[in-house]
Protein backbone atom coordinates (compact mmCIF):
# COMPACT_ATOMS: atom_id res chain seq x y z
CA UNK A 1 0.00 0.00 0.00
CA UNK A 2 2.78 2.43 0.91
CA UNK A 3 4.71 1.50 -2.23
CA UNK A 4 1.65 2.15 -4.40
CA UNK A 5 1.10 5.58 -2.83
CA UNK A 6 4.73 6.57 -3.40
CA UNK A 7 4.61 5.26 -6.96
CA UNK A 8 1.50 7.24 -7.90
CA UNK A 9 2.89 10.36 -6.20
CA UNK A 10 6.15 10.21 -8.14
CA UNK A 11 4.43 9.23 -11.40
CA UNK A 12 1.99 12.14 -11.11
CA UNK A 13 4.84 14.61 -10.61
CA UNK A 14 6.68 13.13 -13.61
CA UNK A 15 3.61 13.52 -15.85
CA UNK A 16 2.92 17.08 -14.70
CA UNK A 17 6.54 18.19 -15.03
CA UNK A 18 6.90 16.48 -18.42
CA UNK A 19 3.83 18.33 -19.68
CA UNK A 20 5.20 21.60 -18.29
CA UNK A 21 8.48 21.04 -20.19
CA UNK A 22 6.52 21.12 -23.45
CA UNK A 23 4.07 23.88 -22.57
CA UNK A 24 6.48 26.37 -20.94
CA UNK A 25 7.27 29.32 -23.17
CA UNK A 26 10.45 30.19 -21.34
CA UNK A 27 13.20 27.65 -22.20
CA UNK A 28 14.83 28.13 -18.79
CA UNK A 29 11.57 27.14 -17.09
CA UNK A 30 11.39 24.09 -19.37
CA UNK A 31 14.84 23.00 -18.21
CA UNK A 32 13.85 23.43 -14.55
CA UNK A 33 10.73 21.30 -15.10
CA UNK A 34 12.97 18.75 -16.82
CA UNK A 35 15.16 18.59 -13.70
CA UNK A 36 12.05 17.91 -11.63
CA UNK A 37 11.03 15.11 -14.00
CA UNK A 38 14.50 13.54 -13.77
CA UNK A 39 14.48 13.57 -9.96
CA UNK A 40 11.10 11.90 -9.74
CA UNK A 41 12.01 9.38 -12.44
CA UNK A 42 15.03 8.50 -10.32
CA UNK A 43 12.66 7.85 -7.44
CA UNK A 44 10.64 5.47 -9.64
CA UNK A 45 13.80 3.59 -10.55
CA UNK A 46 14.63 3.27 -6.87
CA UNK A 47 11.21 1.72 -6.27
CA UNK A 48 11.99 -0.84 -8.97
CA UNK A 49 15.32 -1.67 -7.36
CA UNK A 50 17.34 -0.19 -10.24
CA UNK A 51 19.58 2.05 -8.16
CA UNK A 52 22.19 2.26 -10.92
CA UNK A 53 19.72 3.87 -13.34
CA UNK A 54 18.51 6.19 -10.59
CA UNK A 55 22.02 7.46 -9.95
CA UNK A 56 22.59 7.84 -13.69
CA UNK A 57 19.56 10.08 -13.94
CA UNK A 58 20.66 12.27 -11.03
CA UNK A 59 24.40 12.43 -11.77
CA UNK A 60 24.57 12.31 -15.57
CA UNK A 61 21.33 13.89 -16.76
CA UNK A 62 20.79 16.46 -14.03
CA UNK A 63 24.52 17.19 -14.06
CA UNK A 64 24.42 17.69 -17.83
CA UNK A 65 21.67 20.28 -17.59
CA UNK A 66 24.40 22.95 -17.57
CA UNK A 67 25.32 21.84 -21.11
CA UNK A 68 21.65 22.07 -22.04
CA UNK A 69 21.61 25.63 -20.71
CA UNK A 70 24.62 26.36 -22.92
CA UNK A 71 22.89 25.10 -26.05
CA UNK A 72 19.76 27.10 -25.22
CA UNK A 73 21.83 30.27 -24.84
CA UNK A 74 23.66 29.59 -28.12
CA UNK A 75 20.51 28.98 -30.15
CA UNK A 76 18.02 31.42 -28.61
CA UNK A 77 20.22 34.25 -27.25
CA UNK A 78 18.32 34.64 -23.96
CA UNK A 79 18.69 37.82 -21.93
CA UNK A 80 19.58 36.39 -18.51
CA UNK A 81 19.99 39.82 -16.93
CA UNK A 82 16.23 40.24 -16.64
CA UNK A 83 15.79 36.63 -15.54
CA UNK A 84 18.26 37.01 -12.67
CA UNK A 85 16.55 40.16 -11.40
CA UNK A 86 14.19 38.24 -9.11
CA UNK A 87 16.64 35.55 -8.01
CA UNK A 88 16.79 36.65 -4.39
CA UNK A 89 13.01 36.80 -4.04
CA UNK A 90 12.63 33.24 -5.40
CA UNK A 91 15.53 31.79 -3.37
CA UNK A 92 13.39 30.56 -0.40
CA UNK A 93 11.00 28.81 -2.79
CA UNK A 94 13.96 27.18 -4.55
CA UNK A 95 15.38 25.91 -1.27
CA UNK A 96 12.00 24.47 -0.27
CA UNK A 97 11.69 22.73 -3.63
CA UNK A 98 15.21 21.30 -3.34
CA UNK A 99 14.35 19.95 0.13
CA UNK A 100 11.19 18.32 -1.22
CA UNK A 101 13.15 16.66 -4.03
CA UNK A 102 15.72 15.29 -1.59
CA UNK A 103 12.94 14.06 0.70
CA UNK A 104 11.22 12.24 -2.17
CA UNK A 105 14.42 10.41 -3.09
CA UNK A 106 15.02 9.42 0.54
CA UNK A 107 11.44 8.16 0.96
CA UNK A 108 11.63 6.19 -2.28
CA UNK A 109 14.96 4.62 -1.34
CA UNK A 110 13.67 3.71 2.12
CA UNK A 111 10.48 2.18 0.71
CA UNK A 112 12.43 0.10 -1.80
CA UNK A 113 14.72 -1.20 0.94
CA UNK A 114 11.97 -1.97 3.49
CA UNK A 115 9.12 -3.20 1.31
CA UNK A 116 11.02 -5.16 -1.31
CA UNK A 117 9.22 -7.12 -4.06
CA UNK A 118 5.50 -7.92 -3.65
CA UNK A 119 4.73 -11.04 -1.61
CA UNK A 120 4.10 -14.13 -3.71
CA UNK A 121 5.14 -12.48 -6.98
CA UNK A 122 6.78 -15.06 -9.29
CA UNK A 123 10.24 -14.10 -10.49
CA UNK A 124 10.50 -13.13 -14.14
CA UNK A 125 12.67 -15.24 -16.50
CA UNK A 126 15.16 -12.40 -16.82
CA UNK A 127 15.64 -12.07 -13.06
CA UNK A 128 15.82 -15.84 -12.69
CA UNK A 129 18.57 -16.18 -15.30
CA UNK A 130 20.53 -13.29 -13.80
CA UNK A 131 20.30 -14.25 -10.16
CA UNK A 132 23.48 -13.70 -8.21
CA UNK A 133 24.90 -10.81 -10.25
CA UNK A 134 24.90 -7.10 -9.53
CA UNK A 135 22.30 -4.65 -10.79
CA UNK A 136 24.78 -2.89 -13.06
CA UNK A 137 25.98 -6.15 -14.61
CA UNK A 138 22.39 -7.25 -15.24
CA UNK A 139 21.58 -3.99 -17.03
CA UNK A 140 24.67 -4.30 -19.21
CA UNK A 141 23.84 -7.90 -20.10
CA UNK A 142 20.31 -6.93 -21.14
CA UNK A 143 21.39 -3.86 -23.13
CA UNK A 144 23.99 -5.71 -25.21
CA UNK A 145 22.01 -8.92 -25.77
CA UNK A 146 18.21 -8.68 -25.81
CA UNK A 147 17.91 -4.90 -26.37
CA UNK A 148 21.04 -4.27 -28.45
CA UNK A 149 19.07 -3.07 -31.53
CA UNK A 150 16.92 -0.76 -29.42
CA UNK A 151 20.07 0.56 -27.76
CA UNK A 152 21.74 1.24 -31.12
CA UNK A 153 18.52 2.84 -32.41
CA UNK A 154 18.50 5.23 -29.46
CA UNK A 155 22.09 6.13 -30.29
CA UNK A 156 21.13 6.90 -33.90
CA UNK A 157 18.28 9.14 -32.69
CA UNK A 158 20.69 11.05 -30.46
CA UNK A 159 23.14 11.36 -33.36
CA UNK A 160 20.37 12.77 -35.57
CA UNK A 161 19.42 15.26 -32.84
CA UNK A 162 23.05 16.35 -32.51
CA UNK A 163 23.37 16.90 -36.27
CA UNK A 164 20.12 18.85 -36.25
CA UNK A 165 21.38 21.10 -33.43
CA UNK A 166 24.60 21.76 -35.36
CA UNK A 167 22.67 22.62 -38.53
CA UNK A 168 20.34 24.98 -36.63
CA UNK A 169 23.17 26.82 -34.89
CA UNK A 170 25.49 27.03 -37.90
CA UNK A 171 25.52 30.50 -39.41
CA UNK A 172 27.37 31.54 -42.55
CA UNK A 173 29.23 34.82 -42.02
CA UNK A 174 29.97 37.23 -44.80
CA UNK A 175 33.27 39.01 -45.32
CA UNK A 176 35.34 36.05 -44.09
CA UNK A 177 38.31 35.00 -46.18
CA UNK A 178 38.32 31.23 -46.55
CA UNK A 179 41.01 28.86 -47.70
CA UNK A 180 40.82 27.61 -51.30
CA UNK A 181 42.95 24.46 -51.43
CA UNK A 182 42.40 23.79 -55.15
CA UNK A 183 43.61 27.30 -56.03
CA UNK A 184 46.67 26.90 -53.82
CA UNK A 185 47.61 23.61 -55.45
CA UNK A 186 47.12 24.96 -58.99
CA UNK A 187 49.20 28.11 -58.50
CA UNK A 188 52.15 28.83 -60.84
CA UNK A 189 55.69 29.65 -59.74
CA UNK A 190 55.23 33.22 -60.90
CA UNK A 191 52.31 33.67 -58.52
CA UNK A 192 54.22 32.46 -55.49
CA UNK A 193 56.02 34.69 -52.99
CA UNK A 194 59.81 34.35 -53.12
CA UNK A 195 61.78 35.01 -49.94
CA UNK A 196 65.23 36.51 -50.55
CA UNK A 197 68.05 37.56 -48.25
CA UNK A 198 70.03 40.28 -50.03
CA UNK A 199 73.30 41.48 -48.61
CA UNK A 200 73.79 44.97 -47.27
CA UNK A 201 74.15 47.42 -50.14
CA UNK A 202 72.63 45.14 -52.76
CA UNK A 203 69.20 45.71 -54.17
CA UNK A 204 66.37 43.27 -54.54
CA UNK A 205 65.86 41.79 -58.01
CA UNK A 206 62.23 42.14 -59.11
Amino acid sequence: MVEAIIFYMLAAVVLVSGTAVILSRNPVHSVLWLILAFFNSAGLFLLLGAEFLAMLLVIVYVGAVAVLFLFVVMMLDIDFASLRAGFVSYLPFGLILAGLLAGELIVAAGAAAVIGPPAGAPPTPVLTSMAGISNTEAIGALLYTRYVYVFQGAGMILLTAMIGAIVLTHRSRGGVKRQNIARQVARQPGEAVRITKPKVGEGVEL
